[in-house]
């Protein structure tokens, strides 16, 4: 598999100095669009399809993950293989073929985005109440509803 690092265009010094300090807490959806979304849309431009690992279980918004959906915004095809899996099968699955994983998990943080917006769960039952935490927001931009690839059918 060759796998390619996306970064954001300004690195957060550079972000500081042009836009201000604390982005991610006055507008964290402005932060999030420029360090997650503006790179996911260049990485995967040309690209026929993108693989992700959300999960249904993960929150109410990504209940309905589908399989593989058309993503309008891309254009392209977003497949989601892990949807159907839980938690623990997941963590079965690592354990059982050795797999690495981002030892913060083992400091009980459950979901894990950037360093500013990424804090232990407050809810042991929603592994994703430790983003952005105190505010209304529960996505970064990166998945947005897209429509299951068999209503982009006939």
């Amino acid at each position: 598999i060759r796998l390619t690092v996306i970064r954001p265009e300004l690195t957060p010094q550079e972000q500081e100095r042009f836009v201000g300090p604390m982005l991610w807490e006055l507008e964290p959806d402005v932060c999030c669009h420029e360090r997650k979304v503006k790179p996911m849309a260049a990485a995967v431009a040309g690209q026929h399809a993108w693989i992700t690992g959300l999960r249904r279980d993960q929150s109410g918004a990504r209940s309905q993950t589908p399989l593989v959906a058309w993503d309008a915004r891309y254009e392209l095809f977003k497949l989601s293989p892990l949807a159907n899996w839980s938690k623990d099968e997941v963590w079965s699955y690592i354990r059982a073929h050795d797999l690495p994983y981002n030892v913060l998990h083992d400091r009980g943080y459950s979901s894990i985005g950037c360093t500013h917006c990424t804090r232990l769960p407050a809810s042991a039952e929603d592994e994703r109440s430790g983003r952005w935490q105190g505010r209304m927001k529960t996505e970064c931009g990166l998945h947005l509803p897209a429509r299951p690839f068999a209503s982009c059918q006939g």
